[in-house]
């Protein structure tokens, strides 16, 4: 049986001024939005055409920026705009304008985070970017947790929250975390070292201690290297920063050093040729640059000279080749000269008559000696 009490009492609900008014509200925000979502569409693609035209990375970042606009964010308005025709009372705007500050501040997160992720493809994708790929990841994390952090407090705030209080939790908390992590933390902050500072970077061959090998990868806590005998070497980075490292990769040229013996028996004016002939032997090979050739010693059986050159490369293999290049021309010339090198000689000395020692019997033992230098 019909209830014709509920339903006078439903009619006399809804013809209530504020149930109309909330339909009202309701209907103008829902027309509103669709013509809003229309507008925005034409407007973004007039902005996009005219950022476009203009050439610039502010107008690509105004364009990509303007693209994150959210849905979220047309509705807040829509529904601005129906209380703004409708009055349904101070309750509701307070409300909604709650609302509006939260959607606000959510926009504003995806915008500014929209333009810190280009920023950081950007960043990466250039070549000199490439060698700051750590950097500009950390750098970029870190500006997104300071900006969400920012937009929850708001947040928080605007909603009648303390966060007096609740920011000194979190750093009573912070504190105690980075102390349980303070090993995880102090790798943290040698990598921002290693990116900042940029010792070295990827594929540069550094040695340290008993390692030597080719940076493969730095990570936010280790570093890994590729050694000489195959294996990968993994290192933490603080302990990597703490060492003495030489980083041969950016070596520009390479000091070379080496000596020549020749024999004690060269005679003189030849001896006076050799310095202006490793001076034409180094000088005519490619990729060098000579220094000086010098008579530095008399040694116990050798005229020692000292040689210094520069490759003009920082590759090893080159620098071997044009070692073995200057050696083999060295040995050529030598050769053509009848300039011996020197080999190690001990000279003997027999005496035939030696007085013997007074008290010895004559002919016991024999009177040897023997000289050497």
């Amino acid at each position: 049986m019909f209830d014709w009490d509920l339903w006078r009492s439903w009619e006399e609900w809804i013809s209530q001024p504020v149930f109309l008014n909330f339909v009202l509200v309701v209907g103008i925000a829902i027309a509103s939005y669709f013509a809003l979502r229309i507008l925005m569409s034409s407007i973004t693609a007039r902005v996009t055409s005219w950022l476009s035209r203009r050439k610039g990375r502010l107008s690509h970042y105004g364009i990509e920026v303007f693209k994150h606009t959210s849905r979220l964010l047309i509705a807040a308005m829509a529904l601005q705009i129906g209380l703004a025709i409708v009055d349904l009372g101070p309750g509701w705007e307070d409300q909604v304008s709650h609302l509006w500050f939260l959607v606000l501040a959510l926009q504003f997160g995806l915008w500014v985070g929209a333009a810190i992720a280009l920023w950081k493809e950007e960043t990466i994708s250039d070549k000199a970017g490439q060698d700051n790929q750590l950097t500009v990841t950390m750098v970029a994390l870190t500006f997104r947790i300071i900006l969400w952090a920012v937009v929850l407090l708001s947040v928080l705030a605007n909603l009648g929250v303390d966060i007096t209080a609740f920011v000194a939790s979190l750093g009573i908390g912070g504190i105690a975390i980075a102390l349980a992590v303070q090993a995880l933390l102090s790798d943290l902050f040698a990598s921002a070292s290693i990116g900042v500072d940029k010792p070295f970077t990827t594929g540069n061959f550094i040695v340290f201690g008993d390692i030597a090998g080719t940076i493969e990868y730095i990570g936010l806590k280790t570093t890994r290297i590729r050694s000489l005998s195959g294996e990968q070497v993994i290192c933490s980075n603080t302990k990597l920063l703490q060492q003495t490292l030489h980083n041969y990769s950016r070596m520009k040229e390479r000091r070379v050093v080496f000596n020549l013996a020749i024999s004690f028996r060269t005679p003189i004016d030849k001896v006076r040729e050799v310095p202006p002939l490793i001076r034409q032997v180094i000088s005519s090979t490619n990729q060098t640059r000579f220094d000086r050739a010098h008579l530095s010693a008399f040694a116990d059986y050798a005229l020692k000279f000292e040689i210094v050159y520069f490759v003009l490369s920082a590759d090893y293999n080159v620098y071997m080749d044009i070692q073995q290049a200057i050696n083999f021309s060295l040995l050529e010339e030598l050769d053509k000269r009848d300039i011996k090198f020197a080999m190690p000689v001990r000279a003997l000395e027999f005496l035939d008559e030696v007085p013997l020692p007074e008290g010895s019997r004559a002919g016991k033992d024999p009177a040897i000696s023997q000289a050497g230098r």
